[in-house]
């Protein structure tokens, strides 16, 4: 009966949600070296640098040189340890500028065409390229949509378990086999795939369920015994990356860690009474200084991140990665005053509480960049697996309800060539 009850449950989620769930697999395998794509697609017209890093100017002259240049003041600059590689300049959505750290030239605006593509992209997979109004409940349909992936894997687990456990049975929902019917071949390939997949599509699944809905984020901090942190009316569980900083230098997922950063760094502030009017602008030291004091921290860091600050911040924040870009266990935080150059608060990712180290990795899980580009990989070839185990899944349910309409057809026939002839 449970297992009846269990197979309608996973037949019905995967005919409802089975198209988005596909978009989202195909768009998932898409994105699955974005951040390495996108870097290259940054560098391939550059000449390596060969300044040493010792040479480089100060940020305040390459921001200063970049919003000459730009138009427009940066949200934030990144630097590089590798002094062979451009700083980068950040302007949220708006993109990127390139400048050489040793002379502040300008050398491009990176791979626009190929951050485009990938911005695409990943509309489709978050709520399936919505604009204005419609994107809230585009958003939903594909929150929806995981989750009835989400019950398709548990119930498909279930499912795959053999009634007679044999060698033979196993083996026959264990691995592909050769010189079967179409039917046959696309229930082994929903079996094999499945049960392979099974565990990396649960980690990713279930880590996008966090990540899209605030119930869920707030649930791995009471998991972890601790009270979720405040939210701001109206903020997303995990901000959108900036354009500059896509994929997915820092990468679309470092984003999420780094809005869990200023969210708790804000209630920090809150709790502590801190406010500032818009009247007191504080004095600043040179963003060099804030540089200089963060860096020392962590001395083998590759990248080192600076958000620039509003005009009335006491404090700056500057992230610190020893890891790709999207490993939050190579991640720090430093916070630096604004006035005094003196660092008030440095966060490294043991320092942190575990229901926060939980709620970070699980947003780099999704990706897989948890685990550089062996994690990267896994996602990927999971994600194809999903592909795979939709269209043989619907291909399995229109034959069942095929089946089951010629069946009833058939019925219907006979009982009208089995009833009696009406007396005459």
């Amino acid at each position: 009966m449970l297992r009846t009850v269990l197979f309608w449950l996973h037949l019905v989620a995967g005919v409802v949600a089975g198209t988005i769930i596909l978009v989202m697999s195909v768009t998932g395998v898409l994105l699955t070296y974005e951040k390495q794509v996108v870097r290259w697609a940054d560098m391939r017209h550059l000449q390596p640098l060969t300044a040493p890093a010792s040479a480089h100017l100060p940020v305040d002259s390459l921001l200063t040189l970049g919003s000459a240049a730009r138009g427009a003041v940066p949200s934030a600059v990144t630097l590089r340890a590798d002094p062979t590689l451009p700083a980068t300049l950040v302007y949220g959505r708006e993109g990127i500028l390139l400048v050489d750290p040793a002379t502040g030239t300008v050398l491009g605006t990176g791979g626009k065409t190929t951050r485009e593509f990938f911005g695409g992209v990943t509309g489709w997979h978050r709520w399936l390229a919505g604009e204005g109004p419609r994107r809230g409940l585009y958003k939903s349909v594909t929150g929806a949509a995981n989750l009835a992936f989400l019950v398709l894997i548990l119930t498909g687990l279930v499912l795959w378990i053999p009634k007679t456990w044999t060698w033979i049975r196993v083996r026959s929902v264990l691995w592909f086999r050769s010189g079967l019917s179409t039917q046959a071949r696309d229930f082994n390939w929903h079996n094999v795939l499945g049960i392979w997949s099974a565990i990396p599509l649960v980690v990713i699944v279930s880590s996008a369920t966090v990540i899209g809905y605030p119930w869920a984020s707030d649930l791995v901090y009471k998991l972890a015994g601790e009270t979720p942190p405040p939210r701001s009316a109206g903020a997303p569980p995990v901000a959108a990356p900036p354009v500059g900083e896509r994929r997915r230098g820092e990468g679309r997922a470092a984003e999420g860690s780094d809005a869990l950063s200023r969210r708790s760094q804000a209630a920090d502030r809150a709790a502590d009474g801190a406010s500032v009017a818009p009247s007191e602008a504080p004095t600043r030291v040179p963003l060099a200084t804030i540089t200089s004091a963060a860096a020392p921290l962590m001395p083998d860091w590759k990248i080192l991140t600076v958000q620039l600050p509003r005009p009335d911040a006491r404090s700056v924040t500057v992230t610190l990665d020893r890891g790709t870009g999207g490993q939050p266990q190579h991640r720090a935080t430093a916070t630096i005053a604004a006035a005094t150059g003196i660092v008030e608060k440095y966060a490294p990712f043991d320092s942190l509480s575990t229901g926060r180290q939980l709620r970070s990795v699980l947003r780099f899980a999704h990706t897989g960049e948890v685990l550089g580009i062996t994690g990267q990989t896994i996602a990927g070839l999971v994600s194809l697996a999903s592909v795979v185990l939709v269209m043989t899944g619907i291909a399995l349910a229109v034959r069942r309800a095929d089946r089951a309409i010629t069946r009833r057809r058939v019925a219907k026939r006979r009982s009208v060539l089995e009833a009696p002839a009406p007396a005459s």
